[in-house]
């Protein structure tokens, strides 16, 4: 049967690394995949492994960076399975660089694919919703994003990419928030995984590579995808706004900003007093997780 047996999802990014290794699990447990990716050629290879395994599936090359051809990808979705449920932002690229040589170019690279392509699929996506919600029919409903470790506590150069995922978590909160209403959930996933970009350098193609004997493979994308697949299906409509981390055999959630009891004067503070304050503020505090590479 499977745990999301007649539901339908879009996969963004879905011709490789974590993008194909969910589509795949997706397919696995009965659900319909749009496997979207702006290469043809790797997204038909995943569609022709996933009917060849029994499964369904359909290729889109809508560009998520493109508002007016990302509604293709919704349209395909409906058209062909009559429905959608379920849209995976996985979507994603690096340009990394130390922030002072940084160019404008890397800049805008990394925001149009990860925070817009965000965005663009998913307000088509949430437009349909929100209409089939008014219009009386019951809504169950995801969106799941991917965020990053690098944007919830900084990586040494990646300040475009850490920047755009501490982004895509605070959408997935705003969206946990508004959407809710409408039989919508939004969680994001922070993944560690063996993909393409994660083992462009050879120390960590090293260090994530498959097991030679046969034991756990730790780095897996299917390990990520197991979770993804889960926060879709009907049994996780009533977890919503969270942020998890996933890495090997563990499931985590970051726990977020909060505000600590802070040191309140009861009128402002002049600008010579607020050192006293700023200390002891730093002596209660607990210590931020270290930024990767320091």
């Amino acid at each position: 049967m499977g745990i999301c047996k007649d539901r339908v999802v879009i996969v963004t990014g879905a011709g490789g690394g974590l993008g194909a290794a969910h589509a795949k699990v997706f397919a696995s447990e009965g659900a319909s995949v749009i496997v979207n990716d702006i290469n043809q050629a790797a997204a038909q290879k995943v569609v022709d492994e996933i009917i060849a395994g029994g499964g369904k599936a359909i290729v889109n090359t809508s560009d998520i960076t493109n508002y007016t051809d990302s509604a293709n990808a919704v349209k395909q979705a409906i058209d062909t399975y009559g429905d959608l449920h379920i849209v995976v932002n996985n979507a994603g690229i690096n340009r990394d660089r130390m922030f002072a040589s940084m160019s404008e170019a890397e800049w805008d690279a990394i925001m149009a694919v990860h925070l817009k392509g965000h965005f663009c699929i998913s307000s088509h996506a949430v437009q349909y919703w929100r209409d089939q919600s008014k219009a009386g029919k019951k809504v169950d409903a995801r969106i799941i994003n991917t965020t990053s470790g690098a944007g919830l506590q900084g990586s040494i150069g990646q300040s475009n990419y850490a920047a755009a995922k501490a982004g895509i978590a605070a959408l997935t909160l705003n969206q946990a928030a508004e959407l809710g209403r409408y039989g919508i959930t939004a969680n994001a996933i922070a993944p560690a995984a063996r993909t393409g970009m994660t083992t462009a350098v050879e120390a960590m193609a090293t260090r994530m590579a498959k097991p030679e004997d046969g034991s756990f493979d730790y780095w897996a994308p299917e390990n990520v995808s197991s979770l993804i697949v889960w926060l879709a299906s009907p049994e996780a409509a009533h977890v919503t706004g969270r942020i998890f981390e996933s890495e090997g055999g563990k499931i985590s959630i970051a726990d977020g900003w909060r505000s600590t009891e802070g040191v309140d004067k009861g009128a402002r503070w002049m600008p010579a007093e607020v050192g006293a304050a700023v200390k002891e503020l730093l002596a209660k505090e607990i210590p931020a997780q270290k930024v990767y590479g320091t």
